[in-house]
């Protein structure tokens, strides 16, 4: 495994502490730039839909830079978001800055993920993929709790000035620890007419969906998790992090093991994954008032939830190619599945109460298991029943 995608990690793990540090510092950021919390809540949103909606345009800004150059770029454009953010006296210079680092976080996965395809052989991409997303899944497990602690203890503007830091330290890491790359095999200095010809497979939009309905089914639930732990499994509200950092170390675990099928067994671990998790959301509603079922449960949808993320984007490369758009794309529909599931467990709730999201979260899973279908009838041994996507291009000799 190359050092260098550990040091893509870091960068992503920056990414992700950056998403979630809004949620841990509602009250101090509400009293800070005068919003309330509500509108708070509303700065998450615009960093999802600004990942979802502009990371594919930043993506398409540095198509034609080398895959460091625009990694540097990006870090460059997620930092001064995060400093807007720090600096911000009022709601709407916060709400610009979050929306700044939305579409960098979303560009700079899609780039990064181009970087780890060109940097490892073809047969362990998947498991360096997995590697690369222990970013995401340490920035789930420890970059919230540990960005809620430093703003507590120093104010909320120190957390975000230590993502600031944290963005350097990635960035000076990515100078020296990822080798340049020029993207030949990835489609790097291509034009734009040329990245979008891959949209024009109808089987990568069903493997986007696949991914969407994979995370919302996830965060239906994840969403959710804390008023489902109190008010029905009857945990005290000062447990309840304690148990989110047990889902994040479940993810983490999940996401390794995940790593290492996701190349010759692509589709079928999707295909468990998400039958898997089907079972646990079930469980979760049914059982959601007894306490040790209900943690178990809690716990299985950590293992086969998000950890499908090494397969996914495995998936996804060889429906279409590697390069930075289609990553990108592909994270914004992953974002997608998140504003969803979380937008409909809500509704849910309002109707038919707090197992709702666990329902719909079946729901979800059931949906994404006939998105599988077509590969699985496809089904080729050394590629796991997902057939490679078509050699890239070529330049021809001089």
């Amino acid at each position: 495994m190359p050092k260098a995608v550990y040091v893509l990690a870091l960068g992503i793990f920056a990414m992700v502490t950056s998403e979630f540090v809004v949620a841990g510092l509602m009250p101090q950021i509400s009293e800070g730039v005068g919003a309330t919390i509500p509108q708070v809540g509303y700065l998450i949103t615009a960093f999802a839909v600004a990942m979802a909606l502009g990371g594919p345009f930043l993506a398409t800004a540095v198509l034609k830079l080398p895959r460091k150059s625009a990694l540097m770029v990006l870090f460059a454009v997620f930092l001064g978001g995060n400093i807007l953010a720090a600096l911000s006296t009022d709601y709407l210079t916060m709400a610009i800055g979050r929306v700044i680092t939305g579409v960098a976080s979303s560009a700079f996965f899609g780039v990064s993920l181009s970087v780890v395809a060109e940097i490892t052989k073809p047969e362990m991409r998947g498991k360096a993929i997995g590697a690369a997303m222990n970013g995401l899944m340490l920035g789930t497990l420890l970059g919230l709790p540990i960005s809620t602690f430093v703003g507590g203890q120093l104010g909320w503007r120190a957390a975000f000035w230590a993502i600031s830091a944290l963005t350097v330290v990635a960035a000076l890491a990515t100078v020296f620890g990822v080798p340049s790359v020029t993207g030949a095999q990835s489609g790097g200095g291509s034009s734009v007419k040329e990245e979008m010809r891959a949209f024009k497979n109808p089987r990568l939009w069903l493997v986007f969906s696949t991914s969407t309905l994979i995370i919302g089914a996830t965060f239906s639930a994840f969403s959710y998790f804390t008023p489902i732990l109190t008010e029905l499994t009857g945990f005290s509200e000062g447990a309840v992090p304690g148990l989110l950092v047990a889902y994040g170390a479940a993810t983490v675990v999940g996401n390794n093991i995940v790593g290492r099928f996701a190349d010759k067994h692509t589709i079928v671990t999707q295909l468990v994954g998400l039958g898997l998790n089907m079972v646990f959301l079930a469980g979760f509603a049914v059982f959601a008032e007894v306490t040790a079922p209900a943690l178990i449960f809690m716990m299985g949808i950590g293992l086969v939830g998000v950890t499908m993320n090494p397969c996914m984007i495995t998936r996804v490369q060889r429906t279409a190619n590697a390069r930075p758009l289609v990553n990108t794309v592909h994270s914004s529909f992953i974002t997608l599945g998140i504003v969803i599931g979380s937008w409909l467990g809500g509704v849910g709730i309002n109707a038919y109460g707090l197992r709702a999201p666990l329902v719909l979260g079946v729901i979800m899973a059931f949906l994404g298991l006939f998105t599988l279908l077509p590969d699985l009838r496809s089904a080729k041994g050394g590629t796991g029943g997902c057939a490679p996507a078509a050699p890239e291009r070529q330049p021809a000799a001089a």
